[in-house]
């Protein structure tokens, strides 16, 4: 995903979908029908479903071009926070909604239904991220105001319009006073503690100064040493405010934000809102609010207190739970021993389910999983293991302060452990 697409988050959603569908319909025989070109109307609704080999291979073909086309965009729109860019998806997401009305429904097999209702889903889920994204870039463009500007630097490049160098070195010379601006004001209302803006919102906007301080970097390798004329006029101004750029990012984050430049603990949510929640949940189709979901978890919390009530007595601590989560937590393994437990945990749950007959595990699953050691660096993030044809695991390293390594051998014991390789691996991940 590039980085212009940062704040549509459609790839963690509609990829599994297309990812499972593709990997179907590769498998299907006969071609693949014609789909919409760019804007155009879709040549499905010209010729019908008789003239694309039949009901099977409609929704597949159209669901293949629609990958393709929208991976080919997502390239050519790389500029982060365009506005040209949600305009082009926009108006691409609609065609390819014309595409799905033109089919004949009815005459569609059972599992071609589903795919055309889970692709018209995702559609409409793409649409209403473009609407969520326009908000939050909205939201923090007082903080950006010169944003718009070297966006369309990187637009005009990819669209192969010639540069006018002294122009361009005016432009960036009075982004760079836009930018000096800005943080002059913002450090005034830093210091009277009314800036006014949400910590969430600056750390937003200092990513996004990164960005476009990426972008920059490569607008300008593309033009420097190969347009004399423009290196002669363009590298001062920008030189200085590539290196502003870096400043501003840091400002934000030190200054509004609050994380100082060598804290690399800190973690800055960005919470979407009950409305982008919603959409999830229905995009997801989880007919349940985020109120009744709340509750089924309190429910179900309350069930494993109970259930820790139960574990507590049996192991001799009573109604001590808290005592007794302790007492499990300190049988963890010494340094060094942590891959043994987990490939002794790793054959135990093979031999549980071959046993009972309860899973055909493929010999190659067996054969081919691998283990790997999370560095500390990724244990700030990932805690405890990450699994899959791989299992990262999670045990302190030498460097690791005293308070750091306990956190992470108690947090991963043995029983804990139990749960998460059986989760990571097989039958889990």
């Amino acid at each position: 995903m590039s980085t212009a697409h940062s704040f549509r988050g459609t790839a963690r959603l509609s990829g599994r979908i297309f990812a499972a569908l593709l990997g179907l319909y590769v498998l299907l025989p006969g071609g693949a029908p014609a789909a919409p070109q760019s804007g155009g109307q879709p040549p499905v609704a010209e010729r019908g479903v008789a003239d694309t080999g039949g009901p099977d291979g409609v929704v597949a073909g159209i669901v293949k071009r629609y990958a393709e086309d929208n991976a080919s965009l997502e390239r050519f729109h790389s500029a982060p926070y365009s506005r040209v860019r949600r305009e082009r998806f926009r108006e691409f997401f609609h065609t390819w909604l014309t595409a799905l009305d033109s089919l004949p429904f009815a005459a569609l097999s059972q599992q071609e239904k589903v795919d055309a209702i889970l692709f018209r889903n995702t559609l409409t889920h793409e649409l209403r991220q473009l609407e969520i994204s326009e908000q939050r870039v909205a939201e923090m463009l007082p903080l950006i105001p010169f944003a718009p500007r070297l966006v369309a630097l990187e637009e005009e490049r990819r669209a192969l319009k010639p540069v006018d160098p002294k122009a361009t070195a005016a432009l960036l010379n009075d982004v760079k006073k836009t930018l000096v601006d800005s943080k002059a004001r913002y450090d005034s209302l830093g210091k009277a503690g009314k800036s006014g803006v949400k910590k969430t919102v600056a750390n937003r906007a200092a990513r996004a100064v990164g960005e476009l301080k990426r972008m920059l970097t490569g607008w300008f390798g593309y033009h420097d040493g190969y347009d004399p004329s423009f290196s002669w006029w363009v590298k001062a101004p920008y030189t200085e405010l590539d290196s502003l750029l870096g400043d501003y990012a840091g400002f934000l984050r030190e200054r509004l934000v609050g994380v100082r430049p060598d804290d690399r603990t800190t973690i800055i949510g960005d919470p979407i809102g009950r409305e982008a929640l919603l959409e999830e949940l229905r995009f997801e189709m989880v007919s349940y609010s985020p109120e009744e979901l709340i509750a089924i978890a309190k429910r179900e919390m309350a069930w494993c207190e109970t259930e820790m009530l139960k574990a507590s007595r049996e192991l001799g601590f009573g109604d001590d739970w808290k005592k007794a989560l302790e007492h499990v937590k300190n049988l963890h393994m010494e340094p060094g021993r942590q891959p043994g437990l987990i490939r002794e945990l790793a054959d135990e749950a093979v031999e549980f389910l071959e046993a009972r007959d309860l899973l055909t595990i493929p010999p190659l699953a067996k054969e081919t999983w691998r283990m790997e050691m999370l560095s500390a660096e990724q244990q700030m993030v990932s805690p405890f293991f990450l699994g899959g044809e791989v299992i990262q695991v999670s045990f302190p390293t030498s460097g690791m302060s005293h308070e750091q390594k306990m956190m992470s051998m108690r947090g991963n014991n043995i029983h804990f452990s139990r749960a998460t390789v059986h989760h990571e691996l097989i039958p889990g991940h």
